[in-house]
């Protein structure tokens, strides 16, 4: 039997696991990753530990199983950067994290003086802090004498996955993939390529990124002192892209949600720019990003975030009180024909895709005294189905892709009621996992192929075993009821009271 090592390098921690040709999970490690907040807004990760607690979760995930792997995949958090010198791999600064907002500023006022066409046609992307450049531009401005080093060729910068291919190697690869590179607003989705325009706006010196290879295939080989033996890293790709392979959705209209703390989707689209949808994304906020085709080469797809999903469950349990555990929403659920009329649009931190409304806020409508917590909490689940709708729509819209199906993971993908409604509302089979840690999979799976674990993509995905919901009737005119409540919290947000109590449009 033969095996890979997946390597899951996560915002709060580094997951390995070894996953075996026919598809089951034989070991697996853990470790945290400190989180360091020197002032408010502000991300950081210490690049030395992120390394030394990755590779001891690795070496846990291969003793455990007693042989070594075949290839090394790794997935890791997208955006966050890490600089270090090219000769020695000694960090030269805390890694920025993506969630890191100090280069906000900046990103307005690159957007006012540029605006939002030019950087949307070229990358898919935003101006905003989540991306990597301007952490690169403040990082070569702010630390002394890093620019003239780079300028030098004597440091470089990469995302996470450059950073841990490159001890792997023992310096041997500087090289990440195209997922990656697609999230650092440096990487034009027509050229694939870094483009020069931006690496000039942002004074970044070409010589200090990592070259760009496919997401499946050799870049280099982990030194026989880490695992024994060497082992050759053969798969890359950014987490979300990760979990979009692992679900094997390498055909158009294939998607993938992933239910947390929000939702994450992502539809493949296949080959080609789009650059219509480019144009469509500036005002209804989906972002155009590289994902993998089969063979791992990029491909485009959409991406669209939901602010809150698991969490408004969590606000019933914890804020409210209605529930003990997040598991007992199912039966409650059930235990009502609908919600009464209730709709909860769960806009705590305001509203994402499609919407982008910042200002908006959470509001429940429809209340009457006939209302009890099973309305409730029927209502919060119902959310998660009508928001993941919406960014579908718009996905759908801004593609011309239809539908094809979609696959779940994340906590509130155990919920066997909401994956019913969310087929039902969709219209579509919804498919669930039977491991649903398909980020680490993905990673697998991409190194697998082109290491000779699996002959091919569908090789790989004849050991997944999915459990499928399919669609049955939709409720009669519950998505208009979301639509009446969801332009309820916009009007909050876009609505001010003057100081003597008169309505302000």
């Amino acid at each position: 039997m033969t095996s890979v090592l997946a390597l899951d390098q996560g915002t709060t921690g580094s997951t390995a696991l070894v996953v075996a040709d026919d598809g089951r999970v034989l070991g697996r490690g853990y470790r945290e990753i400190t989180q360091h907040y020197p002032r408010p807004g502000w991300v950081e990760h210490d690049p030395e530990e992120i390394w030394r607690q990755t590779l001891e979760a690795a070496r846990e995930a291969v003793r455990s199983v007693g042989g070594p792997p075949a290839a090394i995949g790794i997935t890791n958090q997208r955006e966050t950067v890490v600089v270090w010198e090219r000769a020695t791999g000694r960090p030269l600064h805390r890694a920025l994290v993506w969630q890191d907002r100090r280069t906000a500023d900046r990103c307005r006022a690159l957007q006012a003086e540029h605006g939002d066409a030019m950087i949307g046609e070229r990358t898919g992307l935003v101006w905003d802090p989540y991306f990597s450049a301007t952490k690169i531009e403040w990082l070569l401005r702010e630390v002394v004498g890093l620019r003239a080093r780079a300028e030098r060729g004597e440091v470089v910068f990469g995302t996470i996955d450059a950073w841990l291919i490159h001890r792997l190697t023992g310096g041997d690869a500087f090289v990440t993939d195209h997922t990656n590179a697609s999230r650092t607003l440096l990487y034009d989705l027509t050229a694939k390529g870094w483009n020069a325009d931006l690496l000039d706006l942002f004074g970044v010196p070409p010589a200090a990124l990592p070259a760009i290879k496919p997401s499946s295939g050799e870049v280099g080989v982990a030194r026989k002192e880490h695992f024994g033996v060497p082992i050759p890293v053969c798969g890359i790709a950014g987490d979300q892209q990760a979990a979009l392979w692992g679900q094997g959705c390498w055909e158009p209209g294939q998607a993938k949600c992933t239910y947390g703390t929000g939702a994450f989707l992502l539809m493949f689209v296949g080959p080609g720019p789009h650059t219509s949808a480019g144009r469509a994304r500036e005002s209804r906020g989906l972002l155009r990003t590289v994902a993998c085709d089969a063979a791992g080469a990029p491909a485009l797809a959409l991406e669209g975030s939901v602010f809150i999903a698991g969490a408004a469950v969590q606000w019933l349990r914890d804020g409210l009180g209605l529930i003990a555990r997040a598991d007992e929403t199912d039966v409650l659920a059930r235990s009502v024909a609908d919600t009464g009329g209730v709709y909860f649009v769960p806009a705590f931190v305001g509203l994402g895709a499609p919407h982008w409304e910042s200002e908006a806020r959470g509001t429940i409508v429809g209340l009457t005294r006939g209302t009890g917590r099973a309305h409730l909490v029927r209502a919060a689940l119902e959310a998660m189905a009508y928001s993941t709708r919406e960014v579908v729509e718009q996905m759908v819209a801004e593609s011309a892709v239809p539908l094809a199906d979609l696959r779940v993971d994340g906590g509130a993908a155990a919920n066997n009621w909401l994956m019913q409604f969310q087929a039902d509302v969709l219209g579509v089979q919804v498919a669930r996992p039977d491991v649903v840690e398909t980020t680490a999979l993905g990673a697998a799976g991409l190194a697998g192929v082109a290491a000779g674990v699996w002959a091919a993509a569908s090789d790989f995905a004849a050991g997944r075993r999915y459990e499928a919901f399919s669609p049955g009737a939709e409720p009669e005119g519950a998505y208009r009821g979301w639509h009446r409540a969801v332009d309820t919290a916009l009007y909050w947000a876009k609505s001010g009271f003057r100081p003597e109590g008169t309505l302000r449009i």
